[in-house]
């Protein structure tokens, strides 16, 4: 049985989840959940995802590693966290987590049953759109616990801002 989001019950204040990275269309996510954020009422979550550094215990290398990781996933958020108060006024939710992008994307929309929308950014490169976008387009779609809103690369920002 699914279980209700408490997001959707009258008195919460709904969230959206925008996944922050090092990518150039991390920001038009970032603009989008911050737009939308403010028009609705909501009040915006930023995640930053730190991949484990391998098993390099020689010197403390690994920790160093670890450590620089953070710190630059850190430094993303509050880059994040400073467009979103001046585009929308909002004072964002920060959190850094250690492990796999999609993994701990899906613990904190468990563990945070205000979560009600997971912004992503489609990437335009010849990659494609990005392993996150394309596990949710494919198989993962139809039991994803929350709507998923992929916001394109290639939108200006009054293209985004219309949309919002």
């Amino acid at each position: 049985m699914v279980k209700r989001r408490r997001s959707y019950e009258t008195g919460h204040r709904p969230k959206f989840l925008a996944v922050v990275d090092d990518s150039e269309e991390c920001a038009k996510a970032v603009r989008f959940a911050a737009r939308r954020c403010a028009r609705l009422g909501a009040s915006i979550v930023l995640l930053g995802v730190v991949t484990p550094p391998p098993d390099e215990t020689w010197l403390g290398v690994g920790d160093m590693v670890q450590a620089d990781a953070e710190a630059e996933a850190q430094e993303l958020i509050d880059a994040a966290a400073a467009a979103v108060r001046s585009l929308a006024g909002l004072e964002p939710e920060k959190v850094v987590r250690t492990g796999v992008k999609a993994d701990e994307m899906v613990k904190l929309i468990e563990a945070d049953e205000d979560i009600s929308l997971l912004v992503l950014a489609a990437g335009t490169g010849r990659d494609g759109p990005g392993p996150l976008v394309s596990a949710l387009a494919g198989k993962g779609a139809g039991s994803f616990p929350i709507p998923v809103a992929i916001v394109p690369g290639h939108l200006d920002d009054e293209e985004i801002d219309a949309l919002a």
